[in-house]
């Protein structure tokens, strides 16, 4: 109870300074100063800082690694002397062996004060802390879930699919960062940036992150209900239905067919209902697997699934309902549609996945399930009203702009308890990221949670509102967001469940290769985009013409291509280190035997 009065406080405390950013000047000399600025670059150390810190801990245990490997070269070179002793030493050790051999336990070893030894060298691990518990480490392991084979095949088969239209959709996006630097790259009406820039979006959205989130959410429900999935049936029809949309979707796109202005429902509405029945059957196949649970809990990871699944279903009736879509109408349903996208379907639904790989990784409970519950329905409270936050200083009424900006600073509550229930979670365990490739995923994308959705209450104020959006330094808060926080989370999950589903752990130096990779590429894509953005505002707000701006962003541009071609190279390694986990190895038949006789009798050699 004291943790949920002391985050609802934090509302009251941030309000004010809200409402002290309103008054924030509106011209570009004193911008240093605002609330939000400086939130933001306190948000941003926050991420370097994390960055150091994965590479210190990775460094420490290299270097321990190392130490390791000299000590046992140290003891070959004293198993070498042995070879030199004498017949009669050689007896002597060999006969103390043989009493160990035959050592047994008398059975007041461990309570008595004797001093304990391991003569035999049988003990591999020592853990000293008995709240520690052990974790899945980043080593072949024989560990393995016993999963139904229809289960594990809709996991793969929706994954499957997720990886390729990641791969896909990334492709689009690194030649538009091209394009952003090579403008006359192409002169195809198809191939042009207001034809592709959906297409990219769009992919990433309901192909990438839309199937990844189902496939590895069936996996939970039916984990978490000790059940096995209403229908099977249904998942398959539900995947088809996702793909087509995505397929059919993309080809009217480059075809020039769309849904007008609204960013993220590009797809016209005879292809869209494709996605909203796969949405319907996915929510009644979650929701008859946990009604007919065996247990009497649900857990709290099934709250935030079902409850976006059921969001999300109810946003896409509404953003594609035409008849009050006119004028202002529009534009707030857009508003709406547009970050209930974001956070009712793709956050609410990864949130749900942390609160079961995240323990299940770490071989413990979380932390608090009443921190669980606060962030579940705060979250369901302030996230329904910030949508307009997008559309600050637009004809919209003023209250209304206002109410936004309330309720996005209301998003601390949720968003801290989130942190904190994961954080506290993983509480003891910081020092293993060097021997996990899974906890640096969860861990940076647990602290992107943290900086991208503080971020982007702060962005809500009017002054920095005013400076940053409809410029480049909204990209890259999308990123941190969609990127930082839904696709490391992503990736952590299909790390966790994958190598106990098929048996096979994927490369170590190729998952180092696509965390880094991945990581490095986001910051400087964001970095480069929320300097350049900010200049670009500030150029705006001076009253510069909008070709100076333009200029000023080349070399912003050129960083963001190479950020981006960082990004999509950590994705084909992604999709190779899926296809290691998930392909089957030919069974090699054995040649025929070479038969000889030998005095009459044959035999195999």
């Amino acid at each position: 109870m004291k943790k949920s009065k002391l985050l609802f406080y934090l509302l009251l405390v941030f309000t004010p300074v809200a409402s002290f950013a309103q008054g924030a000047a509106n011209n570009s000399e004193d911008w240093m100063f605002s609330p939000g600025v400086i939130g933001t670059f306190i948000l941003l150390l926050i991420v370097l800082l994390i960055s150091f810190f994965i590479l210190f801990v990775k460094l420490n245990d290299y270097l321990n690694r190392l130490k390791s490997k000299k000590i046992h070269l140290s003891k070959l070179e004293f198993n070498e002397e042995l070879w030199k002793l004498d017949s009669d030493e050689i007896d002597e050790v060999l006969e103390q062996r043989k009493n160990a051999l035959s050592y047994k336990l008398k059975g007041n070893e461990l309570g008595s004060e004797n001093k304990a030894k391991d003569t035999k060298g049988l003990v591999q691990r020592v853990q000293k802390d008995p709240h520690n518990s052990f974790f899945a480490e980043k080593k072949k392991t024989p560990i393995s879930i016993e999963t139904p084979k229809e289960l594990k095949n809709i996991v793969i088969y929706y994954l499957a699919a997720s990886v390729f239209w990641l791969v896909f959709g990334t492709l689009v996006g690194e030649y538009l960062g091209l394009k952003f630097v090579w403008p006359d790259l192409d002169g195809a009406a198809g191939l042009s940036f207001g034809r592709l820039r959906p297409v990219h979006t769009n992919t990433v959205f309901w192909g990438w992150a839309s199937l990844a989130m189902i496939g590895l959410g069936y996996f939970v429900v039916a984990r978490t209900s000790n059940n096995k999935i209403f229908s099977y049936r249904n998942a398959r029809i539900a995947w088809v239905l996702i793909n087509l949309t995505v397929l059919f979707g993309n080809i009217a796109l480059i075809s020039g067919v769309n849904n007008g202005g609204g960013e993220y429902r590009e797809y016209i509405w005879p292809i869209m209902i494709l996605f909203m029945i796969a949405l319907i059957i996915t929510f009644h196949n979650f929701y008859k697997t946990v009604a007919t649970r065996k247990i009497s809990e649900i857990y709290i990871a099934n709250w935030f699934m079902m409850a976006s699944l059921l969001w999300t279903i109810v946003l896409s009736i509404i953003a594609y309902l035409p008849f009050y879509q006119d004028g202002m109408g529009e534009t707030v349903a857009q508003g709406y549609y547009m970050h209930m996208g974001v956070g009712m379907w793709f956050m609410t639904f990864t949130l749900g996945l942390i609160y079961y790989y995240l323990p299940a990784t770490l071989n413990k409970p979380i932390y608090s399930y009443s921190l669980g519950v606060l962030a579940f329905w705060t979250q369901m409270l302030f996230y329904t009203m910030i949508g307009t936050h997008h559309f600050i200083f637009s004809p919209l009424p003023w209250w209304l702009q206002t109410t936004a900006i309330v309720f996005s600073v209301g998003m601390v509550i949720p968003v801290v308890a989130g942190t904190t229930n994961f954080l506290m979670t993983m509480k003891g365990r910081f020092s293993h990221i060097s021997r996990s490739y899974v906890l640096p995923f969860f861990l940076v994308g647990i602290v992107f949670y943290f900086v991208g959705s503080m971020q982007g209450s702060l962005q809500a104020f009017r002054f920095t509102n005013m400076v940053w959006h409809f410029n480049d330094f909204n990209v890259a808060h999308s990123h941190m967001t969609m990127y930082g926080i839904i696709c490391f989370i992503l990736w952590a999950c299909i790390y966790t469940i994958l190598p106990k589903l098929t048996g096979k752990e994927p490369p170590q130096l190729l998952v180092g290769t696509h965390f880094w990779f991945a990581f490095i590429g986001l910051f400087a894509y964001m970095m480069s985009l929320m300097v350049g953005g900010t200049l670009r505002g500030l150029s705006w707000i001076d009253g510069h013409p909008f070709l100076e701006s333009v200029i000023l962003m080349k070399p912003f541009w050129v960083w963001r291509a190479v950020g981006g071609t960082l990004m999509f190279i950590s994705h084909l390694v992604f999709a190779y280190n899926f296809y290691y986990m998930v392909k089957k190895d030919k069974m090699i038949r054995p040649e025929p035997a070479n038969i000889e006789t030998v005095k009459g009798e044959s035999i195999n050699l």
